[in-house]
Formats: structure tokens, C-alpha cells, sequence
């Protein structure tokens, strides 16, 4: 059997990704893509927090994450708040909206990973996620 380039891993994982983002937007049906549920699921588990930290914490730049929190206070699912003690220093924070929005976004998610995944035996499963935490773990290193 011939050996797999990196190239050819690195495209097999992109193929999986970019079908699991499709079927998503094509379920989940609000208007928003990932990265506005991945800046509203930070807001969730972190609190308020600075535009610029959230940024650093999801692997986004400071402009990409100003265009994301827009749309995100403009469809009130986030509010901006100013600091009282230092009026520049602002921050973001999820509002009910935003929360109810998050509870849909992770039915529809396990919906997504159910279809998916049942393919795979309990033994690849757990392959799977052992394989991606180490990955994981060696990233953050």
C-alpha cells in the first residue's frame, strides 16, 4: 500500500472539515458562520471580554474579530460594554439571545457529528480522539 504524503493527509483533513462546515451552514440556517459561534461560545465560557483577547484565544486577527462582533451586536446575540474605570478599554458579552443561539448551534452540531461519526466503530472513534489530542497537545506546546 503506498504511503500518504503530508499534502495528501493535510487535503484528506481539509475535505472532512470543509464538508462538516458545509452541512452546518447548511442546517443551522442564521446567517452566521463558525467563527461568530466560536466568538459567542468564548463570550459563554469566559465572561465579558476584550476583542483582543478573544482574538488571540481563537486564532483570529483584531480586524477579523471587529467584523465578527458587528454582526454579532447588530443581531443583538452580543453587547458591547465600556470599562468604568477606563473608558477606551471595551468589551464583549453574550446576551440571552446569543445564549439561546448557542444552545441551537450545539443541537445542530451533534446532529452533524451523529451522522458523521456513526460510521465509525467505537474502536476508530476512539482512535480518532486520541489521535487528535495528542496533535492537539503537541500544537500547544
Amino acid at each position: 500500500m503506498k504511503e500518504k504524503t503530508i499534502f495528501e493527509l493535510i487535503h484528506s483533513m481539509d475535505q472532512v472539515t470543509n464538508h462538516l462546515i458545509i452541512q452546518w451552514n447548511k442546517m443551522f440556517n442564521e446567517s452566521l458562520g463558525i467563527s461568530h459561534i466560536l466568538v459567542l461560545a468564548h463570550l459563554k465560557e469566559n465572561g465579558k471580554s476584550r476583542p483582543s483577547d478573544i482574538a488571540r484565544a481563537l486564532g483570529l486577527t483584531p480586524p477579523t474579530l471587529t467584523h465578527l462582533s458587528e454582526k454579532l451586536v447588530q443581531k443583538k446575540l452580543a453587547t458591547r460594554l465600556v470599562d468604568d474605570n477606563d473608558r477606551r478599554i471595551i468589551y464583549l458579552t453574550i446576551t440571552d439571545k446569543g445564549l439561546d443561539l448557542i444552545k441551537k448551534a450545539q443541537e445542530e452540531g451533534k446532529t452533524l457529528r451523529k451522522n458523521l461519526f456513526e460510521k465509525l466503530t467505537d474502536e476508530e472513534r476512539q482512535q480518532l480522539l486520541s489521535i487528535y489530542g495528542k496533535l492537539n497537545d503537541s500544537i500547544r506546546k
